[in-house]
C-alpha cells in the first residue's frame, strides 16, 4: 500500500532544461515512476534527440525559459491543449567561473537571468494552473552552493541561494492553495556542467577527499528525491530544500 504514495500514473511533468544532464536524468526517473513528460528546452534538435531515449512517447515544449512572456505563453498554450501540468521540476541552469573582482557584469546577468528569473517565470505561469485546480507540485534544483561557497563561482553562488529563498516563498505564497513546493540541492555530480570539473585530477582528488562519501554523485542518484517530491509520499512536506549531496554540507 505505501508504494503507491510513490505512483507518479496519472501525473505530467514538465521538466525545464531536459535535453540533456540532470534534467534529462530526472525526466527519464520520472517517466519510470509513471509519469507523463513534458521536455523543455531551446534547441529543438537536442530536445528530439533527448525524446528518442525514452521507452515512451514525451511531448516537447520549446520555449525560452528566461522570457517571461515566452514562459507564460507556451504553459498557457499547453494546458489549453493538452490539460494539465502536475509536477513542475524548474532544472534549467548555468555556471560561468571567474574570480569575482574580474566578473564580467553580462555574464553575471545571465546567471541572473538563468538561474533566478527562470524559476519564476516559469513557476509563476505553471502555478496559476496549479492553484486553481487545488494542487500541484513544483521542485527546483538548487545546490550545495545553496549553503556553502567556493572560489571562482560568487554569482552562481548568488543564484542558488535566491533558488532556495524563492523556493521558501513559494511555499509560503502558494501552500493555502495545496501546492506543495521544495527544492533539492544536489552535491558535485558529474554532469556537462561540471565536465571541466570532473576532467581536472586535482580537483576530483579534493572532491573525494571533502565528501564523507568519497566520490562524485551519478545524476540517477537524483531520481529518488525528485520521485518523493513529485508524489503523494510528500503531502505535507513544504518549502523544504533537500540536500543529496553525499555529505558535503555536513561535514568540515
Amino acid at each position: 500500500m505505501s508504494l503507491k504514495l510513490f505512483d507518479l500514473n496519472g501525473r505530467r511533468a514538465l521538466v525545464t532544461g531536459s535535453s540533456q544532464g540532470i534534467g534529462l536524468a530526472l525526466a527519464k526517473g520520472l517517466s519510470d515512476a509513471g509519469a507523463e513528460i513534458v521536455l523543455n528546452g531551446r534547441d529543438p534538435a537536442k530536445l528530439a534527440e533527448a525524446a528518442s531515449q525514452f521507452a515512451k512517447p514525451v511531448q516537447i515544449l520549446t520555449f525560452d525559459v528566461t522570457d517571461h512572456a515566452a514562459a507564460r505563453s507556451a504553459i498557457d498554450g499547453f494546458e489549453a491543449e493538452h490539460g494539465a501540468i502536475d509536477i513542475l521540476v524548474n532544472n534549467a541552469g548555468m555556471q560561468h567561473r571567474g574570480p569575482l573582482e574580474e566578473f564580467p557584469e553580462d555574464a553575471f546577468e545571465r546567471l541572473l537571468k538563468t538561474n533566478i528569473s527562470s524559476v519564476f517565470n516559469v513557476g509563476q505561469a505553471t502555478a496559476r494552473h496549479m492553484i486553481k485546480r487545488g494542487r500541484g507540485k513544483i521542485i527546483n534544483i538548487a545546490s550545495v552552493q545553496t549553503a556553502l561557497a567556493r572560489p571562482s563561482i560568487a554569482p552562481y553562488t548568488a543564484t542558488k541561494g535566491a533558488v532556495g529563498n524563492l523556493t521558501k516563498g513559494m511555499a509560503t505564497d502558494w501552500a493555502k492553495y495545496g501546492l506543495q513546493c521544495n527544492a533539492i540541492a544536489p552535491g558535485y555530480f558529474d554532469t556537462p556542467l561540471n565536465a571541466a570539473l570532473v576532467a581536472d585530477p586535482e580537483f576530483s582528488a579534493w572532491l573525494q577527499k571533502r565528501t564523507p562519501a568519497g566520490r562524485w554523485g551519478k545524476v540517477e542518484e537524483l531520481v529518488g528525491a525528485c520521485i518523493f517530491l513529485s508524489s503523494d509520499a510528500s503531502s505535507f512536506v513544504n518549502g523544504h530544500i533537500l540536500y543529496v549531496d553525499g555529505g558535503i554540507t555536513v561535514s568540515l
